[in-house]
C-alpha cells in the first residue's frame, strides 16, 4: 500500500544554501581542484545568489566539464552491445517513482486480477540470452522487481520456507504463483551462456536475496559470483540521502545499506557502476551530497566503479506524478548541469554516461558536450523506462551509434562492460555490427525488418 506523501515529507533539513560563491566554485572546477559539496551546489544552481538557472553561468560550467572530459578520456564516445533481460515485474516495495512494477499479488494463482506484467523462468531467460549472444551482444543486463518467491539459492529457499513469519520477510512460496522465477542463482546460471558478461543484482536485489538470514552482503555476492555474476549495476541508489528516500521509496534499502552492499560486491571482486536518479522531490543539496557519497565509495573500493550514470526522472505514469507530488521532471538545463557537475566532482571516476533512453537522441548528444563520454548500449529490450512513460525507444544499432557519434565529430568506440577492451568503429565500413561479444562477427544485431524482443511479445 503506497503511503500518501504529505507536505511535512517535503520539508527537508538539507537545502541548497552555501557560503561559497559561484565564481570560486567555477575557478576550482576549471583548475581541477577537488570540489566540495558547497561547490557542487553552486555549480548545480549556477549560483545560490540568484533564482533559477542563469544561462550564461550554465554555459561556463558545461565548458569546464567538456574540457575535463577531453583531458580525461579524449574524443572517444563508447557504447556496449548488450541486452536487457529483466526477469520479473512482480514487486510490492511501493516506490513512488516507479511504474515498472506490478503488484506481486496479481501474479498469484488464486487472484481474480489479471496482471499486466511478466515473470520469466530460467529456461526462458536462457533462450532469450542465447539468441542475443548468437547475434553478437557482449553483455546481458538484468534488473528485476522484488518477487516475493525469489530466493538466493536452494539453501536460502529452505530458510525462507521454515521462517515463522513469512510476511515479515516478504516471502511467499513459488507454488503460490502462476510462474516460478526460481532462484537468483538459477537465473544467473541460465543467463551465463557462451561467455557473455552478466551485469545484474543491484544492492536492492542483494538485500532481497539475504532476507530472513544473518548472511553478510559479502556472502551473498560471493554466491552470486559463483552462479555467474560478473558486475553489479549501482541502480537502486536514487538519491543517497535518507530524508529523500523516506519520501520516494520508504520501503527500500537505506543509504548506508546501499553503500554497504556495493562495498561488499567490490570486496569479493565484482566490478561496479553507480547512478543517481534525480529530478523529483530532491534539491541540489541532495544531488551534491549524493555525488560526495559516490566519490567516497569509489575511494573505499579502490576504483571498482567504472562509470557514473545520471538518470533523469521520467515522471509520466508514476505515483509521484499521479498523486500530484511532482508536476514534471528535470529541465534540460538541469540535465546538462547534472552531467557536467558529475564530471567535475567525480574526479576518481573516468566515465560519465549519457542515457539516450532518458534524454532522447538530440539531448543525449548534447550531454556528450557537457562532460559525458559514454552513450549506453544497444539494449535489445528496455522495459523499465518505457513503462514509466519514456518515449525514446528500446533499441540502438551499431550503425545508429556510428551515425550519431560521428555527427558531432567524435570517435565511435565499441567497448566491453569494464571499458578495458575497445574497438574503434570505422565510419567508412560497409556494414556495422558488434565484434567484441563472444560470438560477434560484425554482423548487425537485427536483420532488416526485425524488431527487438519485448516483454509484451
Amino acid at each position: 500500500m503506497e503511503r500518501p506523501v504529505t507536505e511535512a515529507d517535503l520539508t527537508f533539513e538539507h537545502v541548497p544554501e552555501t557560503d561559497q560563491a559561484f565564481e570560486n566554485a567555477l575557478e576550482k572546477a576549471r583548475t581541477g581542484e577537488r570540489l566540495t559539496v558547497d561547490d557542487a551546489i553552486e555549480l548545480l544552481t549556477t549560483g545560490t545568489d540568484t533564482d533559477g538557472i542563469d544561462d550564461a553561468r550554465k554555459e561556463l560550467v558545461l565548458e569546464a566539464a567538456d574540457h575535463r572530459r577531453a583531458d580525461v578520456v579524449g574524443e572517444e564516445v563508447t557504447f556496449v552491445a548488450n541486452l536487457n533481460n529483466n526477469v520479473t515485474t512482480a514487486c510490492n516495495v511501493g516506490c513512488l517513482f516507479c511504474n515498472f512494477k506490478d503488484a506481486a499479488h496479481t501474479f498469484e494463482r488464486e487472484t481474480a486480477v489479471q496482471t499486466a506484467g511478466f515473470t520469466k523462468t530460467p529456461e526462458e531467460s536462457r533462450e532469450i540470452v542465447t539468441d542475443a549472444v548468437s547475434r553478437g551482444i557482449y553483455e546481458v543486463t538484468s534488473v528485476s522487481g522484488l518477487h516475493p518467491a525469489f530466493a538466493l539459492d536452494e539453501e536460502h529457499r529452505e530458510i525462507l520456507d521454515s521462517h515463522p513469519d513469512p510476511k515479515e520477510i516478504n516471502y511467499k512460496p513459488p507454488e503460490r504463483y502462476e510462474t516460478d522465477p526460481e532462484t537468483y542463482a538459477a537465473q544467473l546460471e541460465a543467463m551465463s551462456v557462451d561467455g557473455v558478461h552478466v551485469h545484474s543484482m543491484t544492492p536492492e536485489e542483494a538485500y532481497h536475496a539475504k532476507r530472513g538470514t544473518d548472511w553478510s552482503y559479502e556472502e551473498v555476492y560471493s554466491r552470486l559470483a559463483d552462479a555467474g555474476l560478473d558486475t553489479v549495476p549501482g541502480t537502486a541508489a536514487e538519491i543517497l540521502v535518507d530524508e529523500v528516500r523516506d519520501v520516494i521509496c520508504p520501503g527500500k534499502i537505506t543509504t548506508d545499506g546501499w553503500l554497504e552492499a556495493m562495498e561488499a560486491a567490490a570486496t569479493v571482486g565484482l566490478g561496479l557502476t553507480a547512478t543517481i536518479m534525480y529530478g523529483h522531490v530532491e534539491n541540489e543539496a541532495h544531488r551534491a551530497m549524493h555525488l560526495e557519497r559516490v566519490r567516497e565509495l569509489q575511494e573505499r573500493v579502490d576504483g571498482a566503479i567504472t562509470e557514473f550514470v545520471p538518470l533523469s526522472f521520467i515522471h509520466q505514469n508514476t505515483p509521484l506524478f499521479e498523486h500530484g507530488v511532482v508536476d514534471g521532471g528535470a529541465s534540460q538545463a538541469e540535465d546538462e548541469l547534472m552531467i557536467a557537475v558529475s564530471r567535475l566532482f567525480l574526479d576518481n571516476i573516468d566515465h560519465i554516461q549519457s542515457s539516450w533512453v532518458k534524454y532522447g537522441d538530440e539531448a543525449g548528444l548534447k550531454m556528450l558536450h557537457c562532460g559525458a563520454d559514454d552513450f549506453m548500449g544497444t539494449i535489445l529490450s528496455e522495459e523499465i523506462t518505457k513503462r514509466a512513460g519514456g518515449e525514446f525507444g528500446e533499441f540502438r544499432s551499431v550503425a545508429d551509434y556510428v551515425e550519431l557519434i560521428s555527427s558531432i565529430g567524435r570517435v565511435p568506440v565499441e567497448r566491453s562492460t569494464d571499458y578495458e577492451t575497445r574497438r574503434v568503429v570505422d565510419p567508412a565500413a560497409s556494414s556495422f555490427g558488434p565484434e567484441l561479444g563472444p560470438k560477434a562477427d560484425g554482423t548487425p544485431l537485427l536483420a532488416g525488418g526485425e524488431r527487438p524482443v519485448s516483454a509484451d511479445d
